[in-house]
């Protein structure tokens, strides 16, 4: 019995930037408040520098934790509904962001806070860029 030289290919239904799982769990806001955590404290104790503990010292890491929280949980949120490049440059910033912040908390220059964020950046932007780039469909 003859046969048709090609096979009938199976079409995609549903587009690649849709996110895996229909719901968020609990990692969606878990992750993010233990990294603001982390940040929180992370300020706090270079500002303190071993010093006497002051007002403006626990309302800094208190506002740093909760702004990259938020900032996290808002990219946790919207990220399939970005092209992969742009999903990538955007975990770039936040971590380029949050570590040019805290490395000008401990008493450098803005530019070398700048490029040592800029740097930061561009290997996290290299790196999801990779990851998303290999395990898209």
């Amino acid at each position: 019995m003859a046969t048709h030289a090609t096979m009938p290919v199976r079409r995609r239904t549903r587009p690649v930037t849709t996110p895996p799982h229909h719901g968020f769990g609990v990692l969606s806001w878990a992750v993010p408040v233990v990294l603001g955590v982390v940040v929180g404290f992370w300020a706090f104790f270079i500002k303190r520098d071993g010093g006497a503990t002051t007002d403006g010292q626990i309302w800094l890491g208190v506002v740093s934790g909760v702004a990259f929280a938020a900032l996290c949980y808002a990219l946790v949120r919207v990220r399939w509904f970005l092209p992969r490049e742009l999903r990538a440059a955007a975990y770039g910033v936040l971590t380029g962001g949050v570590i040019g912040f805290l490395y000008s908390l401990h008493g450098n220059s803005v530019l070398a806070s700048g490029l040592l964020g800029l740097v930061l950046a561009a290997g996290m932007f290299c790196t999801m860029f990779y990851a998303y780039y290999t395990r898209e469909e």
